[in-house]
């Protein structure tokens, strides 16, 4: 596949991630979205798709999971008229932060968000690239809870369902919206 793969209305998103087989370790079915952010007709009908449902719904801030977020986070939040938020991995951001330890779907890792990020009561919009176990999301969600976030959703390209992110996002409460699934990890 061409990373300038001719994308349109009729185009599944499906056709414009790349999968790479053994990576980061071997079983993992590594999905890669930099073949989707490559060509304008996909990531700008990705980003529409991904904002359309929150639109009317008041979102103030979207908050990007590093690193891959960022780069969806920032198109989201100028569609939505919106500020952006980065959470990042621990030691990344220079001003006072509150931190979370997350699981992941193969480490254990750390990541944080300026403790001044957020104003409580905000109406935020989440956002990353894919939803695996759901590790990376849950500790998002609770460091945005704990700065006072309202969480309006949580919105990625690319579900795993079998992995269950999805299902422990809302069972604390929080919609989620994806572009496609994949099986397996």
């Amino acid at each position: 596949m061409s990373t300038r793969a001719i994308f349109d209305a009729s185009s599944d998103f499906h056709d414009v991630i790349r999968t790479i087989p053994d990576y980061p370790k071997p079983g993992i079915m590594f999905r890669d979205i930099t073949t989707l952010l490559a060509s304008p007709e996909a990531f700008r009908s990705a980003v529409d798709t991904m904002v359309a449902p929150y639109r009317s719904e008041g979102v103030a801030l979207v908050a990007g999971i590093e690193a891959r977020g960022f780069i969806l986070g920032g198109a989201m939040s100028h569609q939505l008229a919106a500020g952006f938020v980065p959470i990042r991995k621990k030691g990344k951001l220079p001003h006072e932060t509150i931190r979370v330890a997350y699981s992941l779907e193969y480490g254990v890792d750390e990541m944080e968000v300026h403790r001044d990020a957020v104003a409580p009561g905000t109406r935020v919009l989440l956002t990353d690239d894919l939803i695996a176990t759901g590790g990376t999301a849950e500790a998002a969600v609770k460091l945005l809870r704990e700065l006072g976030a309202e969480i309006v959703g949580a919105c990625f390209v690319i579900d795993l369902p079998e992995l269950g992110g999805r299902r422990k996002l809302e069972a604390m409460g929080v919609s989620v919206k994806t572009l496609v699934a994949f099986d397996g990890h």
